[in-house]
């Protein structure tokens, strides 16, 4: 482990350490503690150390994003949403705006990435937000759903229809126009500040339009959606090793019948199916992060079997937990209750499991 990981996942201990149960019942984190991840880099920690990133390599990162994983499902959230805004920076930016909107994003300015619309989900082709210039300004409308931290977000990084093609446009929040309400009360994560964005005839200089502007949409969504899958996967394999620890710290100690629960063969069943999972999802996320890492074709592929896998595997895995600690795990806001609720909306996001199905037999 190189001393940068090292530092910065204790760093992570030492921020977040047991404060998750705290903030999933406020169903808010604090804002300074993200600007201060953020200003320390471990919130794109792939970014380059030049543009004020920590360098890391995908599968270093990976094993942040687990640890992160395994401490808070909603700051973990926030860390795969702006990593997922550097990455559209740094892989669609003109060397301009990668120098003018990287070290915001790597000294405590937060940022959110905006796809879904309310009739554009699973399916992004059918998204209308528009993005159009006008003389020296680019002008974006429309209204975007279930957009994860942009209840905190410095800026929006708005998904639109632009011309014959697509553009992404990045758009300060406290921008003339910009409208943000956050979605109360959702299933998972609930911190993560979930929120609908509103565009009303938003006018920005042009040079906040990303220079891949006119790619096909599917083109531009893939590529962002391959860092936030991944980064999903390493999240969904800390809640899986969340919920081993958990189930197997209780199994051990809570006796039954004269005999500790770990020696009922249908708990240790569960523990063991368990351990199967946490080490089935490791060792996906750890081929999609060597695929990104050595630049392989794969890697598309790689990163939707990684966390198509790792996703199912979080929401079987903190239902056995469930079902293991019984009543001791029932409580709204214990880790296994919370690995619960997260583990199902990794499910849907960034791909449910029926597009990932899809995307899977179309590569077969």
């Amino acid at each position: 482990m190189s001393d940068v990981l090292g530092s910065a996942l204790e760093l992570l201990t030492e921020r977040v350490g047991d404060r998750a149960a705290e903030w999933d019942r406020a169903g808010l984190l604090p804002v300074e503690m993200l600007r201060e991840l953020g200003a320390r880099g471990v919130l794109c920690a792939q970014v380059s150390t030049s543009d004020g990133g920590l360098g890391l390599s995908s599968s270093e990162n990976g094993e942040l994003t687990a640890h992160l994983g395994t401490l808070c499902g909603s700051t973990r959230s926030v860390a795969t949403s702006h990593g997922m805004a550097a990455w559209v920076v740094t892989r669609l930016g003109s060397r301009r705006q990668r120098a003018a909107f990287l070290p915001r994003l790597t000294s405590g300015e937060l940022a959110a990435v905006a796809f879904s619309e309310s009739g554009a989900g699973s399916d992004l082709s059918a998204m209308t937000t528009e993005i159009r210039r006008d003389g020296n300004d680019v002008v974006v409308s429309g209204e975007k759903v279930w957009i994860t931290v942009a209840a905190y977000a410095d800026l929006i990084l708005v998904f639109g229809r632009f011309g014959e093609g697509a553009a992404v446009v990045v758009v300060p929040a406290d921008t003339p126009g910009v409208h943000v309400e956050r979605i109360a009360d959702p299933l998972g994560c609930r911190a993560a500040g979930h929120a609908v964005v509103r565009l009303d005839s938003v006018r920005l200089p042009a040079d906040h339009l990303l220079s891949g502007a006119g790619m096909s949409l599917g083109l531009l969504v893939t590529s962002a959606l391959t860092y936030g899958r991944l980064s999903i996967a390493w999240g969904c394999t800390g809640i899986l090793r969340t919920c081993l620890r958990a189930a197997t710290g209780h199994a051990r100690s809570r006796t039954q019948f004269g005999v500790p629960l770990a020696e009922h063969q249908l708990v240790a069943g569960h523990l063991a199916d368990l351990l199967v999972a946490e080490q089935v999802a490791t060792r996906m996320c750890e081929h999609a992060s060597r695929c990104w890492d050595d630049g392989t074709p794969e890697l598309v592929t790689a990163s939707v079997l990684a966390k198509h896998v790792a996703a199912t595997n979080a929401a079987r895995g903190a239902a056995a937990a469930v079902q293991v600690l019984g009543s001791a795990g029932a409580r709204d806001s214990h880790p296994v209750a919370r690995a619960y609720r997260d583990a199902k909306l990794m499910e849907i996001i960034e791909g449910s499991n029926e597009i990932s199905k899809l995307l899977l037999a179309g590569a077969a």
